[in-house]
């Protein structure tokens, strides 16, 4: 693994996880403070994440569309949602103390009523962070780390990279929430399952095409259409 692979590796991490400290503390609620620190950064990431793979000749393959790909997106789409649905229920059922987990993840996201009113935007920004986000861990980092540890491990690697460039909102969404001691692991446990979802779907199809279409499919269904806690 080359030094400047490791230092770019190193760098996603470190600014995705205080990316999204600051970004899912209490004074970024609601506010495009929230958005702009959720999605500049990875935007910045994944276009550096492109502009390697286009140097290493990989970013077409990894592009290239084919027949079939939309409905690979909507079944992973499909599965990860049922898995995020069963999990929801079975760990932190409503009135239950970790409820809170889930009110103060959606707290910080902001309220529906806004959330649909700029519908267009917020689609917009949801479509851009999960490309962004694919290139990034799912192809670049995933890429760096199969030259150090093997392809059939480097994906697996990856997911537990992106899932620890998360463990920051553990302790800003507990401030959102006044769990005092205690931390919400809600993001670092959903970017691990989510990781291991997309990066299978990378792995199995030899591209980032299907996982991008399920990435944000996903995004879009817990957000705005099927949130997993309140009001649907």
């Amino acid at each position: 693994m080359r030094p400047t692979a490791i230092a770019f590796v190193l760098l996603a991490v470190f600014v995705t996880g205080l990316a999204s400290f600051f970004g899912f503390l209490p004074q970024s609620s609601g506010t495009i403070a929230f958005w702009v620190l959720s999605v500049g950064p990875t935007l910045i990431l994944g276009g550096m994440a492109a502009a390697w793979a286009s140097r290493e000749e990989l970013l077409r393959e990894w592009l290239l569309p084919e027949w079939g790909d939309f409905t690979r997106g909507v079944l992973g789409a499909v599965l990860l949602f049922g898995i995020a649905w069963a999990f929801v229920r079975v760990v932190a059922p409503v009135g239950s103390i970790r409820e809170i987990w889930l009110v103060s993840l959606y707290g910080e996201i902001g309220d529906p009523r806004v959330l649909r009113a700029h519908g267009p935007a917020i689609g917009a920004a949801i479509a851009a962070a999960a490309v962004a986000e694919e290139l990034l861990w799912r192809g670049a980092v995933t890429q760096m780390l199969a030259e150090r540890v093997g392809s059939r491990t480097g994906w697996l690697w990856a997911a537990g990279l992106y899932a620890l460039a998360y463990v920051p909102t553990a302790w800003s969404l507990r401030a959102t929430a006044g769990l005092g001691g205690g931390l919400n692991p809600i993001l670092p446990v959903a970017a691990l399952g989510a990781g291991l979802v997309w990066g299978a779907m990378a792995r199995a199809f030899g591209r980032l095409t299907p996982g991008m279409l399920a990435h944000a499919l996903f995004d879009w269904a817990v957000v705005m259409m099927f949130p997993l806690w309140g009001a649907g």
